[in-house]
């Protein structure tokens, strides 16, 4: 019974372990060696710079959000905590920079308004057949959940905003196609979105190339996971209950069959000595209860 009990406990920690340590199985991209960074939003007590956030939704606004949409996200999480945190002002008025259709009216016309909080991310084109089309035949994917949807995360996106460099004399390319060491294949039909000075920050940041490239990794990282903070708080409050709860329970395990343990020499002695006792005191017609 003790073995069972023991083995069942060590079942109930494999599965917390399992649950708390992330592991992602991706086929195609599991060879290449992506540049690492440390990331403030990394591990159990990771946090998102808000700085970092606001410059990265600036870039993805000049530079990404021409060919890419972010339809899973609203113009009202910009503003939430744990986000950017733009005030409730600063965020009406970036919505209302964006147009999107409504309807319908009156007559039973779709029309164009402002952005309003609760819209979703403006798209930059209507259907996917259109982006398709304005982009050589290559579908610009949405970027809301790109950090998750690809292996490395938040590595593989930077890594592959820094990767664009010349092909070597040997290797062929498309008109169209552009050398990147980090994407599988070498083959990208995007060309380098990002360069030294390519927006110019509105809090005085040097936009190089390298700080471009992390800025918009740390917000398309929060795009992924808006509520990545609390959930690494709430991660490390369970982990906690956890460890006191396991704690309790096998304390109360080891006190409640204790009993029912292996007996020591002693004890086996005593035991020995009163079966003794007991038919001696049957043999002689006594109480065992008042025999001395």
């Amino acid at each position: 019974m003790l073995d069972h009990l023991n083995k069942y406990l060590k079942k109930i920690i494999i599965s917390i372990l399992i649950s708390v340590i992330p592991f992602s199985v991706y086929s195609e991209e599991k060879n290449i060696d992506f540049i690492k960074n440390n990331w403030s939003f990394d591990g159990i007590f990771g946090t998102f710079d808000r700085a970092s956030l606001q410059r990265g939704y600036q870039v993805y606004k000049e530079v990404c959000a021409g060919c890419h949409s972010m339809q899973h996200l609203s113009y009202r999480n910009l503003s939430e905590k744990g986000g950017p945190e733009f005030s409730v002002e600063e965020a009406k008025v970036i919505a209302s920079q964006f147009e999107v259709e409504d309807g319908p009216d009156s007559e039973g016309e779709m029309f164009m308004r402002p952005a309003r909080l609760s819209d979703n991310f403006a798209k930059p084109y209507p259907n996917v057949e259109a982006s398709t089309a304005a982009n050589g035949g290559a579908y610009p994917p949405d970027m809301s959940v790109l950090a998750k949807a690809r292996a490395g995360g938040a590595d593989y996106i930077y890594s592959l905003l820094m990767g664009y460099k010349e092909a070597p004399a040997s290797y062929e390319l498309d008109d169209g196609v552009y050398y990147n060491e980090y994407m599988q294949g070498n083959k990208i039909k995007m060309s380098e979105p990002v360069s030294e000075g390519i927006v110019e920050y509105s809090d005085g940041t040097n936009p190089t190339k390298d700080q471009i490239a992390k800025d918009i990794t740390t917000f398309l990282v929060w795009a992924s996971e808006p509520h990545l903070e609390t959930q690494h708080r709430m991660g490390f409050k369970t982990i906690i209950f956890l460890i006191i709860l396991i704690t309790l329970v096998y304390m109360s395990k080891q006190k409640v069959w204790s009993r029912f343990g292996p007996k020591t020499k002693e004890e086996e002695e005593d035991e020995t000595f009163d079966k003794v006792e007991k038919v001696v005191t049957e043999y002689e017609g006594e109480d065992p209860k008042t025999f001395k």
